[in-house]
């Protein structure tokens, strides 16, 4: 009997001696991060970028198969007991020696999961991950000048690429309220005195909102550079534009952590939205997804990416009817019906099978 065969007979003998539990259900207590366990990783760090902002630092477990920089990763996080999924950029180069990843996280005003990581998270905690994706990527052929448009925390997948691919000639634009705002400022000005960046601070607080028609004063020669734009829908909403109306839109490319939001019309009135596995009853407005909803009143609510891409959040929905947030297409119930719910919003009475 060959010893794979034996191995094979083996664990069988151990399946029925440890029922309910199976082997594997040990060894993940035991090895967590092994192959064949599902994806997780463990939280090693936690470092502080800004008074609302920390990187994080995971080991991943073996199963992982790296990213692209300018991708993000799925992650699930069990807080007072619940387990939220987010999608967070990583911000790690690809080459990273000691095959650790990052990702690094604003705490946002009630964000469950942000405030969590950023003010909560330990290290030796266990968190679940999926495996990375987006296409907001940099090129194989490397573009000869290069365009950061940032703000914010859509510094993010941005400071993935710049730590993974130099370039000639490269310039970032980036605005934050104020400079200790500005995530990752001290590598940023790092990377200015080695003559790898060049860089413009826009502080809000004092200068107001980034007006893209300054680009002509900032960087006269925007049109002819690849751009990656990163940021609220506003900035990124008036960049489409701006780049749209001089011909160039084939070089913008774009990451929005929220989807672009259609004004409310007819039928997008919202109503009392029904989750009928908890019994739970609630009034929503027409522009507030059906996720924050449900997560407001306690009920779980699977999600990802919070913004349409990765689908993470598909429910069935069993009655009544809701609008999508980007496009204001209105999906009435009927049987096999799914929705989105992180960016759909009620239209009328809803029964969501949640």
């Amino acid at each position: 009997m060959t010893s794979t065969a034996l191995r094979g007979r083996a664990w069988k003998l151990l399946e029925m001696v440890t029922t309910p539990l199976l082997p594997s259900d040990y060894l993940d207590l035991v090895s967590p991060l092994r192959t064949g366990a599902d994806l997780r990783g463990r939280i090693e760090a936690v470092h502080p970028e800004t008074g609302d902002a920390a990187t994080v630092v995971i080991r991943p477990g073996r199963a992982w198969r790296g990213h692209t920089a300018g991708q993000y990763v799925r992650i699930g996080v069990d807080v007072d007991g619940v387990r939220l999924w987010r999608a967070y950029s990583i911000t790690s180069p690809t080459n990273r020696q000691d095959g650790r990843l990052t990702i690094t996280v604003k705490a946002i005003p009630d964000g469950k999961v942000s405030n969590h990581l950023v003010r909560r998270a330990k290290p030796g905690t266990l968190i679940q991950l999926d495996q990375p994706t987006g296409d907001f990527v940099l090129p194989r052929v490397r573009p000869a000048k290069v365009l950061y448009l940032t703000a914010g925390s859509g510094i993010t997948p941005v400071m993935g690429m710049l730590r993974d691919t130099e370039f000639d000639d490269v310039v970032m634009v980036h605005c934050a309220p104020q400079p200790q705002d500005v995530i990752f400022r001290n590598e940023l000005h790092d990377l200015v005195a080695g003559k790898k960046l060049r860089l413009t601070e826009v502080h809000t607080d004092t200068d107001g909102k980034l007006d893209i028609s300054r680009l002509d004063e900032l960087v006269p020669d925007w049109a002819e550079r690849e751009t990656w734009a990163c940021g609220p829908a506003g900035m990124l909403d008036a960049a489409e534009e701006h780049w749209t109306g001089h011909g160039v839109q084939e070089r913008l490319h774009t990451e929005r952590f929220r989807p672009s939001i259609v004004v409310a019309g007819d039928g997008g009135g919202g109503g009392e939205v029904t989750f009928s596995a908890t019994g739970k009853t609630v009034d929503a407005d027409g522009a507030t997804p059906l996720l924050d909803i449900g997560e407001e009143a306690d009920v779980f609510m699977p999600s990802g990416c919070r913004m349409g891409i990765c689908f993470g959040c598909v429910t069935p929905l069993k009655a009544g009817a809701v609008r999508d947030l980007r496009t204001g297409q209105i999906t009435e119930a009927e049987p096999g019906v799914l929705i989105q719910t992180c960016v759909s919003a009620a239209a009328g009475p809803c029964d969501i099978e949640r």
